[in-house]
């Protein structure tokens, strides 16, 4: 027997998913428009002025983008548990848009590691370094995504409100409210031309802020989806006790120092710990702007908003 068909409700235009899918469509980008020839030229051009920026600095420049490109990845494959159980017409219209912008998201690091890393590497007749390569992923890292993959794929065994708001806080919240927020700081301030012992990377920093106008909309989706759920019953601690718990494993992350020179006065760029901070800073705001009943969810850009920003 045929099971009876039973339409969807209608859009709502005025609600907040509604308003992130009109949002995403308007500001559509290619990640094959962004030029990114001048990062060539301006890599090369820096190794060759530089002193004592060797094959192991190299890999300090690419240990962030690795990350990167591997976390875009892995987001747009653990997302798609949720698109099975939202039942409202508009979050589905919103989480389609979010699908796709991880998609771009993935295929920009793709792009850049094939068009500038493996380019750089061939002039400089160095072995063309493996963007899923190992020494890129510390320990917090891996077990960061191994957690947000299991919460997502709760929700097809066990749909509970409860489920849905750690989903919301492992996905929307840390990895990207508070993980990929503190790695935009991170690469857009040491590549954006501020560091005299870093080079600048115009096409990166372009890509990174594309990216940014993309993932404030989907933050901001999770935080309204946990406002929500606090609102019909969810216990504000859940959220709370969830993202704490994840936040040492962003501090490792941020903080993964593998690469960095054994002598603090051979830094280069962005000082110990800064990062770090950073992302305590992300994760107070959220916590507030999220658990707070009278505060406001913050605009698309307020959300994406990097210090220096115009």
């Amino acid at each position: 027997m045929a099971t009876e068909y039973t339409p969807t409700e209608m859009m709502d235009r005025e609600s907040r998913s509604n308003r992130y899918y009109r949002n995403a469509v308007e500001r559509h980008w290619d990640p094959g428009e962004i030029d990114l020839e001048r990062d060539v030229e301006n890599l090369l051009a820096f190794m060759e002025e530089t002193d004592g920026y060797d094959q192991e600095s190299w890999y300090g420049t690419l240990n962030g983008i690795a990350k990167f490109g591997a976390g875009e990845d892995a987001v747009t494959e653990d997302l798609a548990p949720l698109g099975s159980v939202l039942d409202n017409i508009d979050d589905q219209l919103f989480l389609t848009t979010q699908l796709y912008e991880e998609a771009k998201h993935a295929d920009f690091f793709d792009r850049y590691w094939r068009e500038v890393v493996w380019t750089v590497e061939d002039e400089l007749g160095w072995e063309r370094s493996n963007p899923r390569h190992e020494r890129w992923f510390n320990d917090p890292y891996i077990e960061l995504f191994d957690r947000n993959r299991k919460a997502q794929f709760r929700l097809l065994e066990e749909d509970t409100p409860e489920n849905r708001a750690k989903a919301y806080c492992h996905y929307h919240l840390t990895v990207e409210g508070i993980l990929a927020q503190t790695g935009y700081y991170g690469m857009q301030t040491s590549y954006g031309g501020e560091f005299e012992g870093l080079p600048h990377l115009p096409g990166l920093v372009q890509g990174f802020t594309k990216i940014r106008s993309d993932e404030g909309r989907h933050v901001g989706f999770g935080m309204n989806q946990l406002k929500k759920l606090i609102a019909e019953g969810v216990d504000p601690h859940l959220i709370e006790e969830t993202v704490e718990e994840l936040l040492p494993l962003v501090q490792g992350i941020t903080e993964d120092e593998r690469f960095q020179p054994d002598d603090p006065a051979d830094r280069r760029g962005l000082e110990s710990g800064e990062l770090a901070e950073y992302a305590i800073e992300k994760h107070t705001d959220r916590m507030q702007q999220i658990t707070d009943a009278a505060a406001d969810i913050p605009s698309v850009d307020d959300l994406v908003a990097l210090e220096g920003d115009d």
